[in-house]
């Protein structure tokens, strides 16, 4: 199943997957192992909601991270895109979604004729919305007639590569308690946290199982993103159990099912065997070393970001230079994102892509494509001890560095 992003402004052509931040790894031969033993005999799809099997894996997966889960409470497909639009269905009503925030959350919002009641998240970090701004929007928008059920919202974010404080996360669930909304907490990046045992890193499950389903894309850490797979995992009540069968009902009518090659290599990857473990743990040490090194390059140019805490991209706020990007005829988001772009030579996707406002001159930068130009210089620096100072990683952050420069140069 494709993904899917918004669309490029006119005359500014940016790669179709844009919007999905690069993890930059070669495809883990776990993974590759698993794909082909499901291929011989498995290769229908699935029922909807996964089998058995995966659904039963996605419980253990749940287990290991204190959410005590039961696999009739989970659901599998091809990837998070399709569930969420299955999920939001299956609620109805309208959503609240963080600004800015991943851009999967809005179009399947979009796509059910609803506009998303978009709420800015505080400057701590994280892709939680401000807990008083969330109260006074979900008053406003009922007053105007709208109907906010559900805050869809990321504690470990993309875009911005930061992690939710615990006590603004709880600030945020109580506020959507006291508004009588559903929490659907997209924790795909969770298993990306650089410093695992230096960060608390919350469910909104862990506080109100019975009001939160929980989602995660593979393909941020376990799987290769060119074969999608996600999880949902729903609470154990009955308002629970009734909205996964309405998910499996529209999983059913969109077509939206796990391959069984797919659901086969996602059950050995959520099962996490000695070999899964050991590639997360070598592929966080990689995005976490050379985050670091692409903040400190992003700071050296003059550029805003706060530092990175997960994933594989940061958030950088050039507005300190607008005056000389704008003498270069860059005056908004979709302008910078055309010309890092073309400069960098990969995706560097504008901040109006994830909600924010698009005369901001915010971009995300991506730091898988840094780890190299093939699987074989992947390999290498995902095996490495110090991959920054691998030539080859050196050399994409001096690029990186350089086109950074320029831009800053021509600020002063």
């Amino acid at each position: 199943m494709q993904r899917t992003s918004p669309p490029a402004p006119a005359g500014r052509a940016v790669p179709y997957a844009a919007a999905r931040p690069d993890p930059g790894l070669p495809v883990p031969a776990y993974w590759a192992e698993a794909i082909a033993a499901g291929l011989p005999g498995r290769a229908a799809a699935g029922p909807p909601g996964g089998g058995a099997a995966v659904r039963a894996a996605a419980a253990g997966y749940w287990d290991r991270r204190g959410l005590p889960t039961d696999a009739a409470q989970t659901a599998a497909g091809p990837g998070a895109e399709p569930l969420l639009l299955a999920l939001l269905a299956a609620i109805g009503g309208d959503v609240v979604v963080a600004r800015p925030s991943a851009a999967r959350h809005a179009p399947p919002v979009r796509l059910r004729g609803r506009t998303p009641v978009a709420v800015p998240t505080p400057s701590v970090g994280g892709g939680a919305p401000d807990p008083f701004a969330l109260l006074e929007a979900v008053r406003r928008a009922r007053e105007d007639g709208a109907d906010p059920r559900v805050v869809l919202l990321a504690a470990a974010d993309d875009p911005s590569g930061t992690v939710t404080p615990p006590e603004l996360l709880h600030e945020v669930c109580e506020a959507a308690e006291e508004a009588g909304l559903l929490l659907v907490s997209d924790e795909t990046y969770g298993d990306t946290v650089h410093r695992p045992h230096g960060t608390t890193l919350l469910s909104p499950a862990e506080m109100l199982p019975a009001r939160t389903v929980v989602l995660s894309d593979l393909g941020a850490a376990l799987a290769p993103p060119g074969w999608p797979a996600a999880v949902l995992r729903f609470p154990a009540t009955e308002r629970g159990m009734s909205l996964r069968t309405e998910v499996l009902r529209h999983c059913a009518e969109l077509g939206a099912l796990l391959p069984g090659p797919v659901a086969e290599a996602a059950t050995h990857a959520l099962s996490e065997p000695a070999s899964v473990r050991a590639h997360l743990a070598a592929a966080n040490r990689l995005h976490a070393a050379v985050a670091r090194a692409a903040y400190d390059v992003v700071a050296g140019a003059g550029a805003l970001s706060r530092p990175p805490e997960a994933g594989f991209h940061l958030y950088a706020d050039f507005g300190p230079l607008a005056a000389g990007l704008a003498a270069a005829g860059v005056t908004d988001a979709a302008g910078l994102e055309a010309v890092l772009t073309e400069r960098l030579g990969h995706p560097a996707p504008g901040g109006h892509r994830f909600g924010d406002d698009p005369a901001a001159l915010r971009v995300r930068i991506d730091t898988g494509p840094l780890y190299g130009g093939d699987d074989a210089q992947r390999r290498t620096a995902l095996d490495s001890p110090s991959p920054v100072a691998l030539p080859h990683v050196a050399a994409r952050l001096g690029t990186l560095a350089s086109v950074l420069t320029a831009l800053g140069g021509a600020a002063r």
